[in-house]
């Protein structure tokens, strides 16, 4: 459509897929209605994103369960959102819409992290994390997966160094160990999803 762009971070299938996007609307932009078939899950990194149910800006984190349907409009702000599509169990049917901005933080649970659930269906869990400055993650793994987006500062671990903006997808059982630099980070992950390896 004109006015929208996306980079694909991972996809399985062809133009209806299983995929992770980031999505790029220029302002007052639209998109052709559509039934989301496999389920739609956002969070809206930048500007404010918008439909004919209601505007949803930075911040805000939305489910569309399997079989809803809606035609995207974007005002003069424009818009990035982070997407995934077709990764719905077909018995989780709750939508939801969460303000992350105005959200109330559960009490620390660990020293150095802060944890805010966005959503919880049997083992898959999606949440925004606040890691501490300088602050190590004991080596752990990743059952069932884990993907993360880095939306605010840094983190590391033995295989590389992850800033603002980086995707990273942990495989089933993979395991490593972690930990933040002098900014900390402000991280988006999906956990418990993947399929199990052999």
């Amino acid at each position: 459509m004109p006015g929208v762009e996306r980079i694909m971070l991972d996809r399985i299938g062809d133009e209806v897929a299983r995929a992770t996007s980031l999505v790029r609307y220029a302002p007052n932009s639209t998109f052709s209605p559509h039934v989301h078939g496999g389920g739609e899950e956002f969070f809206v990194l930048e500007g404010e994103f918008g439909d004919e149910h209601r505007m949803y800006p930075a911040g805000t984190y939305v489910r569309n369960p399997i079989g809803t349907s809606h035609s995207p409009r974007v005002g003069e702000q424009g818009c990035v959102i982070f997407v995934k599509l077709h990764q719905f169990d077909a018995e989780d049917d709750t939508p939801v819409v969460i303000d992350t901005r105005n959200a109330d933080w559960p009490p620390q649970r660990s020293p150095g992290f802060e944890a805010l659930t966005l959503h919880q269906f049997r083992t898959e869990r999606v949440a925004l994390i606040r890691w501490a400055p300088n602050t190590p993650y004991k080596e752990h793994t990743h059952h069932g997966g884990e993907e993360v987006l880095v939306i605010e500062g840094h983190f590391s671990d033995e295989y590389g160094d992850y800033p603002a903006g980086a995707w990273v997808r942990y495989p089933d059982n993979s395991s490593h160990n972690a930990f933040t630099r002098d900014e900390g980070a402000l991280l988006y992950l999906k956990a418990g999803h993947m399929p199990a390896t052999s």
